[in-house]
């Protein structure tokens, strides 16, 4: 499990949460910081270190997020948006 400190640290150095991205914004995966249940089943849908992801559609009042990845859409839920830390392209 990935420390508040650790997350911190990696946002200082350029990198954004999924959920800070704007509608149309895209990036590339750099880490995710969840449970190895939950990583396991985002990298089943495909959502690994160094794929490009983009914002498609974004929820009013903190619902799920529609997002592209691998030519796939897929709705996910906004708090695990929070734990994908990408790189802005």
């Amino acid at each position: 499990m990935v420390t508040n400190e650790e997350m911190i640290a990696t946002s200082s150095k350029g990198m954004k949460s999924l959920n800070q991205l704007d509608e149309g914004q895209s990036g590339v995966i750099v880490s995710i910081f969840c449970g190895g249940g939950a990583s396991k089943r985002l990298a089943d849908l495909g959502l690994v270190r160094g794929k490009r992801i983009k914002i498609i559609r974004k929820t009013l009042f903190r619902g799920p997020v529609q997002i592209e990845v691998g030519g796939s859409r897929l709705i996910i839920g906004r708090g695990l948006t929070a734990k994908i830390m990408v790189e802005l392209k």
